[in-house]
């Protein structure tokens, strides 16, 4: 007992030093914020997307170990926020891999995973997920075009209910700006085909049609629609773009074709069809030209509404984001290769000019 007396610390026989870093550390803890995240806390996410990598490069919950430039930039969004894969945070994926007849079984899953939140790729997966949970919190991304038409959110400023997001795309007036710059690309086109994905049942794309048959008739040029519904449809439609003689063609099929961006490409090389894509991803592979915001940042953008809701933000107040700025982005070797000259005044207007 004497021994346990004499090896007793007494504060008053402490260094000043450590009595006054004692007393830090614990003003730090009395005083760090509440919202600070806990690192005890492990948060689920849901990821409910389209086309799926292979499955040699996904983790046990199928999301992809490195990915597109689109994940990548998912992942670094939600790091900026603090929230690391395999700490503080695990990401369970599933992937309608075009087969849109899953959708509704895949969304029920991830919701009987009990994640904090849903992160939706594309108006169907947004759909499907709404139509799975109105209590979850979902977030949009992706192509979603017309959120507010499509019936997913309430408004803009104010989405109501439990969706979310970033749309790359609001408005169907996109497709008569694709139109446009087709035209002034190539001035001597005459029929344009209108590559659609239809795999939307609430709204295919009656309001994207109308829009582009508008300016197609100010501008003299005939439209003709040619659908696809899975890849193995590419080919086909190409062939048909070809033999009903076309001069170009717009593809809308967002997410999608995104997912396929060389097949695509490939196709419209080998069928001599110069286009406007949606995503510089396109270009970058060999296509003529894009028009769109940059992807890459949208879904670094993710990060920000994950880090809101999971504090505590009702999604139904958080206003929904749509790009500010477009860019235009013009590859010169296809248009060598294609027989295209394209106007200094267009080329001075690029953002991005590939040579």
């Amino acid at each position: 007992m004497k021994q346990l007396r004499n090896s007793k610390f007494e504060i008053r026989n402490w260094p000043r030093a450590i009595i006054l870093i004692v007393l830090a550390l614990a003003l730090y803890v009395v005083t760090v914020p509440s919202h600070a995240q806990q690192p005890w806390k492990v948060y689920r996410i849901g990821y409910f997307g389209g086309s799926a990598p292979a499955p040699n490069d996904t983790t046990p919950q199928q999301c992809p170990i490195k990915g597109a430039p689109t994940w990548q930039a998912f992942v670094e969004g939600l790091r900026e926020h603090g929230y690391l894969l395999g700490q503080n945070l695990v990401i369970e994926c599933r992937y309608t891999q075009g087969r849109e007849e899953r959708a509704p079984a895949l969304a029920a899953e991830l919701v009987s995973l009990k994640v904090d939140l849903l992160v939706a790729v594309a108006a169907n997966q947004v759909r499907t997920a709404k139509l799975a949970t109105s209590t979850l919190p979902i977030v949009m991304v992706g192509g979603v075009t017309n959120p507010v038409g499509r019936g997913l959110i309430a408004s803009v400023a104010r989405p109501g209910g439990n969706v979310t997001g970033l749309t790359d795309a609001f408005g169907p007036e996109i497709m008569g700006k694709y139109l446009q710059l087709l035209k002034e690309a190539i001035p001597t086109v005459s029929r344009v085909g209108f590559l659609e994905y239809l795999t939307d049942p609430l709204n295919p794309s009656s309001g994207l049609r109308r829009e582009v048959e508008v300016t197609a008739r100010a501008l003299g040029v005939t439209l003709l629609f040619f659908a696809v519904t899975d890849p193995k449809d590419f080919e086909i439609a190409f062939g048909a773009m070809t033999k009903a003689r076309i001069g170009a063609f717009l593809p809308l099929g967002g997410p999608y074709f995104l997912a396929h961006v060389q097949r695509l490409v490939d196709l419209a090389t080998q069928n001599r069809l110069p286009t406007v894509y949606a995503a510089r991803e396109f270009v970058e592979a060999g296509g003529l030209m894009s028009y769109g915001a940059n992807t890459p940042d949208i879904y670094r953008r993710l990060g920000y509404y994950v880090d809101r809701i999971l504090k505590g933000a009702n999604p139904g107040e958080l206003p929904v984001e749509q790009p500010t700025k477009f860019e235009l982005v013009i590859n010169l070797k296809t248009a060598k290769a294609l027989g295209l000259t394209i106007p200094q005044s267009l080329l001075m207007r690029a953002d991005e000019v590939i040579e």
